[in-house]
């Protein structure tokens, strides 16, 4: 007899500031896959950062109750676990709630392994171990990349003592006679997900099988355009190897040898003229907290240009220094430690204009979470240090490199992106000389980091070449009027032209 309470419903939590909506970017899991206690269920993206989503039970995935790539609100169903030892009864259970957005899955197909292998009824009704043993990992979806972690966000606790992890790296898929629990046939060797026909009435699996690549070459045949679905595979697991998909971009390069270019328009088919990118995740909240701030916030600009010699030649002796022995170090560490130092000068640049119930305040913070813009695939991220007036110059450094690394890689947790009180946006890393950059919502000045390059510069009437930058700022001309904007920005210039400064 079936027991109803053996399935766990996960629905989608809120995983930071009560946001109401996400997208799953990417399942990890599949039907038939056992997890444990955090282990990493999919990948959603929040209008703030991609996040890793964990689980909070430990069992069998019964079914995927959400699609990839659909926007769903906090509070919807996205994924059914059940008990390990019910696993041949699972899909009934979810047959009959009917919770499944894919259709439920007909009995028949609780007898099928989770390859799409026929499984015989006495091996579906065996112990958990049996079933999930037989699940090799040319069969289960990419996981999340070693090395990288991500703090739990929901279920966190030790993991459950019934449930084994999955092997990080997986071995050759075994041979049938060597199976951990008998059967009364031989069972064929798992083919690779991408080659897993969907059986008619299991519209599930058709769906969601993925196919076996490592995540650098995921993310190359992304940035190509390439379906890894259509790449012939010839790695050892089945999945597709780097070479296997330059092969196939140079075979597509040498058909598409005569077709047309971008702007030839003429060979172009009506409907292709015009390419359609959703604004969604990221980019979204980006563009709304934009215009709520340039329409908002009275933007008031200035700029300086600053002989940063000095800083150039600080930044070498900290390199070669063994105090920052392994910690990179540049120019925009100074700069941030500038920024830091110039605030605690002219504190109303650090803080708010926040409207109430009792009129408009201003709140001035006596903390610096100092905001650093990144540009990623996702969008632009704004994750900040926190009490970033308390560190060293050497925990600052870190600070910013763990913070660029973990933005580039799309784990920029959601908490990092919030209570920003300033922010530096180093356009000069692109050789920008500078620009007009528009104030972070909640926030009332911003400094832009032009590039570093060699200039004639006159000194005590020679002309010599020196290395000037071009440091701008905005400013929220509500708290921030042009004499304090003007002895802000001068200080942060007079601690780029001589970092001594900093010691004092």
């Amino acid at each position: 007899m079936t027991q109803q309470s053996a399935t766990q419903i996960f629905n989608l939590p809120d995983v930071g500031e009560g946001l109401t909506e996400a997208e799953i970017v990417a399942w990890k899991v599949k039907p038939g896959d056992t997890v444990a206690i955090n282990d990493v269920l999919c990948e959603i993206e929040t209008a703030k950062s991609l996040v890793e989503l964990p689980s909070p039970y430990a069992g069998t995935v019964i079914d995927l109750l959400a699609p990839e790539h659909q926007t769903i609100e906090v509070g919807t169903p996205i994924i059914a676990i059940g008990d390990a030892a019910l696993e041949g009864t699972a899909h009934d259970d979810v047959a009959s709630s009917g919770g499944s957005t894919g259709g439920a899955v007909p009995p028949k197909d609780a007898h099928r392994s989770p390859d799409g292998a026929p499984r015989s009824a006495s091996s579906a009704g065996s112990s958990p171990s049996a079933p999930v043993a037989a699940v090799t990992e040319s069969t289960a979806p990419a996981m999340q990349e070693p090395g990288v972690e991500s703090g739990p966000l929901v279920g966190s606790g030790p993991k459950a003592d019934a449930v084994k992890r999955r092997p990080r790296k997986a071995a050759p898929a075994p041979a049938p006679a060597s199976a951990p629990a008998p059967v009364p046939a031989p069972v064929p060797a798992p083919q690779p997900v991408a080659t897993v026909p969907a059986q008619p009435g299991n519209a599930v699996v058709g769906l969601l099988a993925r196919v076996l690549a490592k995540p650098p070459v995921r993310r190359i045949a992304k940035e190509l355009g390439i379906n890894l679905a259509d790449v012939p595979a010839t790695g050892a697991r089945g999945e597709v190897t780097r070479a296997d998909l330059e092969s196939y971009q140079a075979q597509r390069e040498r058909e598409q040898d005569a077709a047309p270019t971008f702007w030839d328009h003429h060979a172009k088919a009506q409907e292709h003229r015009v390419e359609v990118i959703p604004v969604r995740g990221v980019r979204r909240a980006t563009a709304k907290a934009m215009v709520d701030s340039a329409f908002s916030a009275p933007h008031v600009s200035i700029f300086v240009d600053v002989d940063a010699s000095r800083t150039m030649e600080f930044v070498q002796r900290l390199k070669k220094s063994r105090d920052f022995e392994g910690v990179k170090v540049s120019p925009l560490l100074i700069l941030a430690k500038a920024v830091i130092w110039a605030a605690a000068r002219n504190p109303s640049v650090n803080s708010e204009w926040v409207t109430g119930a009792s009129g408009d305040e201003i709140h001035v913070k006596h903390y610096m979470n100092l905001g650093i813009a990144a540009a990623t695939p996702r969008g632009l991220l704004v994750p900040n240090i926190k009490d970033a007036q308390d560190l060293s110059l050497k925990e600052l450094a870190i600070a910013l490199n763990d913070l660029a690394t973990t933005a580039r890689t799309g784990k920029t947790k959601p908490a990092d992106m919030t209570g920003g009180t300033m922010t530096i946006t180093n356009i000069g890393a692109l050789g920008i000389d500078i620009g007009t950059p528009i104030i972070n919502p909640g926030e009332v000045a911003i400094v832009a980091f032009g590039t570093i390059k060699q200039k004639p510069w006159v000194v005590s009437g020679e002309v010599i070449p020196r290395w000037i930058t071009t440091l701008g700022g905005s400013f929220d001309h509500r708290v921030v009027d042009g004499d304090l904007s003007a002895r802000f920005m001068a200080d942060v210039a007079a601690i780029m032209e001589e970092p001594a400064l900093l010691l004092d």
